[in-house]
């Protein structure tokens, strides 16, 4: 027994402050440390749940898009896709705070993403335990919006490349976020119709036969920089704003010598770089008219899938390498479990691992963890990640 009953915790002050039968001090003792183990366990899921100060926020390509439009909408309503029921496993796995969906069908009225949140993640999946995400934010995208011109080449007008982001259909590989926090639908911007000749020191596509613009100068003049679209959406996290700057550049492949879905991706994934550092740039306007990058006092996080891997693959690296060395962005390697390697994200085939999903915070969040989810393929559940090529990415911050 202590020399002071002062340096005893409260509750034990109380017992030995009175002169009480042994077994009566006993059992009072056990009473009292019973009733104090769910308060301690409810205090810390309030602190989480009210949420205070430490996020979970996650990036997933899920590929619920489909052959035509509608048809994702029909199986996300029937609640019994298979597809859409292993993505929500993983999501109940990890439970993130926020999420960032990339390649979801885009619909006006979000019911994609309504349909997917109240039908599968809401309920209890493969034995996982429903998450529900009250705030939802459906971004337009420039896929399959047809440009009217022949962006390709191929001599034929209105087909999926010639659309201003590729898509066979308007609103196919769109993204969406889900939060658990409000979101300030009123201060979201979006760069949908940014026009790519209007970034700084654009990489316009070059014939390196003729050494000549590939495309002419009415069809450059048109054409937007966003395969989907850029956005910066602010989440409300008590008295504290963390803007989501989420985008999903297009793949870096697919095209010829001119490659010119390589520089466009180049300067989609670089346009961070500049929205992040440039706080007072003019030429970035976005879709309201609003000119200026993020405020240099903004705590933000970068996710989406980037489509560029800055040690392998055909991307022209410099911008997600320069991106990663912004003195404002954090770059917290994920790690990994199972097949993958410490820093792969998605698989391309059967020897082919690659990083090209992100999730970025600035530097005055602390990172706590940053994971992949790429479970062992002796684990259970390792079932639910073959549904699309990439892994969900999530990274465990402390705001400010």
């Amino acid at each position: 027994m202590p020399d002071d009953i002062h340096s005893l915790p409260p509750v034990w002050r109380i017992i030995v402050s009175k002169p009480v039968p042994t077994m009566q001090t006993f059992h009072v003792a056990i009473t009292l440390m019973m009733l104090l183990i769910p308060v301690t366990t409810m205090a810390n899921e309030t602190d989480h749940d009210s949420g205070a100060t430490t996020l979970r926020i996650a990036t997933y390509n899920v590929s619920l898009y489909d052959k035509a439009a509608g048809l994702v909408q029909q199986r996300l309503r029937s609640g019994t896709d298979r597809h859409a029921s292993n993505i929500a496993a993983v999501i109940q796995t990890v439970r993130p705070d926020i999420l960032l969906i990339n390649e979801i069908d885009y619909d006006p009225n979000a019911q994609n993403v309504k349909l997917f949140a109240d039908n599968y993640l809401a309920k209890p999946q493969d034995g996982c335990s429903a998450i529900e995400y009250p705030y939802r934010y459906a971004a337009a995208s420039n896929t399959g919006i047809d440009s009217t011109v022949d962006l390709n080449g191929d001599g034929k007008l209105a087909t999926a490349s010639d659309a201003f982001g590729f898509g066979n259909y308007p609103g196919q590989y769109a993204f969406a976020i889900l939060s658990r926090y409000p979101i300030s639908e009123d201060r979201i911007r979006t760069f949908q119709h940014f026009l790519w000749k209007d970034f700084p020191n654009a990489k316009q596509p070059v014939d390196p036969v003729s050494g000549k613009p590939y495309y002419s100068d009415q069809t450059w003049d048109m054409l937007r920089l966003a395969s989907k679209n850029h956005i910066d959406v602010p989440i409300q996290i008590g008295d504290s704003t963390l803007h989501l700057l989420a985008s999903h550049p297009t793949p870096p492949v697919f095209d010829g010598p001119e490659d010119r879905n390589g520089n466009r991706n180049h300067d989609e994934v670089d346009f961070w770089n500049r929205y992040v550092s440039q706080p007072k740039a003019q030429w970035l306007v976005d879709d309201s008219g609003i000119s200026g990058g993020l405020a240099t006092a903004a705590s933000f996080v970068i996710a989406g899938d980037l489509n560029t891997d800055p040690d392998s693959g055909d991307s022209l690296q410099e911008a997600i390498v320069n991106l990663l060395a912004n003195p404002r962005v954090q770059d917290p390697v994920p790690s990994a479990s199972g097949d993958a390697d410490c820093r792969a994200t998605a698989q391309f085939g059967p020897d082919r691992q690659m990083r090209v999903d992100y999730v970025l915070p600035s530097v005055d969040l602390k990172v706590l963890d940053s994971q992949v989810f790429w479970p062992k393929p002796s684990d259970p559940e390792s079932r639910w990640i073959g549904v699309t090529d990439h892994r969900l990415v999530w990274v465990q911050v402390r705001l400010p």
